[in-house]
């Protein structure tokens, strides 16, 4: 089992910038990896996901613009460079690795190993 490490989460005005990475203990270069998110008192929901091959990348439309998914499969670690951030950015970011190889990584159904989250707030 890949155990995933989330960092790079802070408080930020709204405006700025933050890059999140997800580090893995083990290969991730076969498999679709995404991002996701929690807000207080809502579900998780999608991000954005990169595919296996770092062709093709999707994201949520309330993102779309402004965050930029990427990967380093030498270096077994999964970004999300978030600029223009806004307020309603403010969650628990997590990333995931889809269970099945050489995945697309939407829709996102395949997720089934997941970080502890690291927490992203945006004052206004």
């Amino acid at each position: 089992q890949v155990q995933l490490v989330e960092s790079g989460g802070g408080l930020v005005q709204a405006g700025g910038s933050l890059r999140l990475s997800c580090e893995a203990s083990g290969r991730i270069s076969t498999y679709a990896m995404g991002w996701f998110r929690q807000a207080p008192g809502k579900e998780r929901e999608f991000v954005a996901a990169i595919d296996w091959s770092a062709r093709s990348a999707k994201y949520a439309e309330s993102v779309q613009g402004r965050f930029s998914v990427s990967r380093d499969n030498a270096k077994k670690t999964l970004y999300l460079q978030m600029t223009s951030l806004k307020p309603e950015d403010t969650a628990v970011y997590y990333c995931a690795k889809e269970r099945t190889p050489y995945g697309l990584g939407y829709p996102p159904r395949g997720f089934g190993s997941w970080g502890q989250g690291t927490q992203v707030t945006v004052s206004s």
